[in-house]
């Protein structure tokens, strides 16, 4: 199993996943780097997300649409706002069709992502910020936790060398 420990803070205003990864840190961080491989595991199963941009940089915009079994889209964006290769990056993390057009009513996360060397392996945390209380509930009670938990197990595969279905 992927993930290896949950921790929702709701003091701190941050949702933590950690995970273990049967793989070096550098293969770790090319799942990040090449949308290619990142619309195999980010997105909950079921829900594939397709990358039209990934300016992978401090400051660039990735841009991706999650399609749902019924053909239902929802569109996200994150801006990098920081990209250390093979450590970690961190970004603004929202729902629409880009940091110029966020989708209303719905809360900007920052999301920090550190990959560490542990056992032979890697372990990936990535921790959510959220600007109130009332955000980290939306976005939980919206299934994030599950999501993030669901898109690790899929990395879990593609790490491996297997395809993950879509």
């Amino acid at each position: 199993m992927t993930v290896i420990d949950v921790v929702r803070d709701p003091q701190a205003l941050t949702l933590t996943v950690t995970s273990r990864l049967a793989a070096p840190r550098e293969r770790v961080w090319q799942v990040w780097a090449d949308p290619r491989q990142l619309e195999q595991w980010w997105g909950p199963p079921g829900w594939p997300a397709t990358f039209t941009d990934h300016d992978f940089v401090g400051g660039g915009v990735a841009r991706y649409a999650m399609t749902g079994p019924d053909g239902e889209r929802a569109a996200g964006w994150w801006r990098f706002l920081r990209v250390d290769p093979p450590v970690g990056l961190e970004l603004e993390d929202g729902f629409g069709d880009g940091p110029d057009a966020p989708a209303p009513g719905m809360p900007v996360v920052r999301m920090v992502a550190r990959l560490d060397e542990a056992d032979g392996g890697t372990r990936m945390t990535l921790t959510s910020h959220f600007a109130s209380l009332e955000h980290l509930e939306q976005l939980v009670a919206m299934g994030m936790e599950e999501g993030i938990r669901a898109a690790s197990e899929q990395l879990d595969v593609l790490l491996a060398g297997g395809v993950v279905p879509r």
